[in-house]
């Protein structure tokens, strides 16, 4: 990129990038390097924004361009942490903000690594944009971003076709107003839907062995692929789990999913995972006609063999590393100890012994105290009805 060519097209920037490269007012060299990156940066940042494809080609590789097109961003903003020079150029560490337009109330935080060459003339240009350290992906990374708005969702998808995730797209937006008639309305009532090519796909998103979602449908981040610092809710499905899902199967995955982006604020290291899984089950089996025994099969095997459970599932327990088995049961259990709660206090104190959960910081005493204020009851006697109800419902 550093031949003719490239000196034509980057020579319409180079007035404003070129800077001395002696220090000059106590600057030094590095300091200028990094000046000038930053700036070459916030001009390609500036052309992505406009739409400006012409722009974005003089700042370097434009691969980008073509993968990023399709989203719909409100904000795009890289800041230079440390620039590093090569006998190519140089590589600077990055931390990219940005915004989907109608969705993001804060930008998605994430760290990248930017490699640069330079002209001739001196002027700096991007060769390559990637996830710093190499996990955690953006779903342009995968591929060119496709994106499909619903009525309450948008739906994004890299080697997906427009066709399979406007079905996304639908099921979300059933899922939306499921959620908010049980939680109630104060959350966005939008969610973001990221589907990858594959399972291998989805773990590049989350950071973490394709191993440990092999099985899972879906799941919810507060923020794929990125530092986990800011409320950006995405849904990630793992498509091949996915597909041998059946039509009913899928909704219930996607209104659990979205029932986990409603309650994410009022989720607290308080909220046992028994009742925020259990929860989230709970809406998304709310008006189909699946019975106990057959929403809970593994759960059910345990309890008509005599093997009822002691206690409550505990968070470890919900590991997608654990047994296949013991995971389902855990998730059957939490449905069925939500399902109690509904069918014994009624829905409404359900909701309200999630919320009083989530505005306390500390366990045990944070779920003693819900249990009493809210249930009128004691974590022994909880477990002994949560049993006996197992028994009553799965045999």
């Amino acid at each position: 990129m550093a031949g003719d060519g490239r000196v034509r097209r980057v020579g319409a920037v180079a007035l404003c990038l070129l800077l001395p490269l002696a220090g000059c007012a106590g600057r030094t060299a590095a300091d200028s390097a990094r000046s000038e990156v930053q700036r070459l940066l916030d001009m390609r940042s500036a052309a992505l924004l406009r739409h400006d494809e012409g722009a974005y080609d003089a700042t370097g590789a434009r691969a980008e361009y073509t993968r990023l097109r399709a989203l719909p961003l409100a904000s795009w903003a890289y800041r230079v942490t440390a620039l590093r020079r090569t006998a190519a150029g140089a590589t600077a560490d990055a931390e990219l903000t940005y915004r989907v337009a109608g969705y993001d109330r804060a930008p998605v935080d994430t760290r990248r690594t930017v490699t640069l060459s330079r002209t001739a003339q001196g002027t700096w240009y991007v060769t390559a944009d990637r996830p710093a350290g190499g996990p955690g992906q953006q779903l342009w990374d995968q591929g060119t971003v496709t994106a499909v708005p619903g009525a309450h969702s948008l739906v994004l998808g890299a080697g997906q076709s427009p066709a399979d995730l406007g079905a996304y797209a639908r099921m979300a937006d059933r899922a939306v107003p499921a959620v908010s008639a049980e939680w109630g309305t104060d959350w966005t009532r939008k969610v973001v839907v990221v589907v990858p090519k594959s399972l291998d796909g989805m773990a590049g998103l989350l950071g973490s062995p394709a191993a440990d979602y092999r099985g899972i449908a879906a799941v919810t981040t507060g923020e794929a692929g990125g530092a986990g610092r800011t409320p950006a809710d995405r849904v990630v499905i793992n498509p091949d789990a996915y597909a041998a899902l059946g039509t009913l199967g899928k909704q219930v995955v996607l209104t659990h999913e979205t029932t986990h982006v409603a309650t994410r604020t009022r989720t607290t290291s308080a909220t046992p995972l028994w009742l925020s899984e259990g929860y989230a089950d709970w809406i998304g089996y709310l008006g189909t006609d699946r019975t106990p025994t057959e929403a809970a099969p593994e759960l059910a095997r345990a309890v008509q063999d005599g093997r009822v459970p002691a206690a409550l599932p505990t968070d470890k327990d919900f590991g997608f590393t654990s047994d296949p088995t013991e995971l389902a049961q855990a998730y059957e259990g939490g449905w069925l100890a939500c399902r109690m709660i509904a069918d014994r206090w009624g829905p409404a104190r359900l909701t309200a012994f999630y919320r009083s959960l989530g505005a306390r910081s500390a366990r045990p005493a944070a779920l003693t105290d819900a249990l009493r204020t809210v249930l009128g009851t004691t974590p022994q006697a909880f477990t002994a009805a949560w049993r006996q109800y197992l028994g009553d419902q799965l045999r």
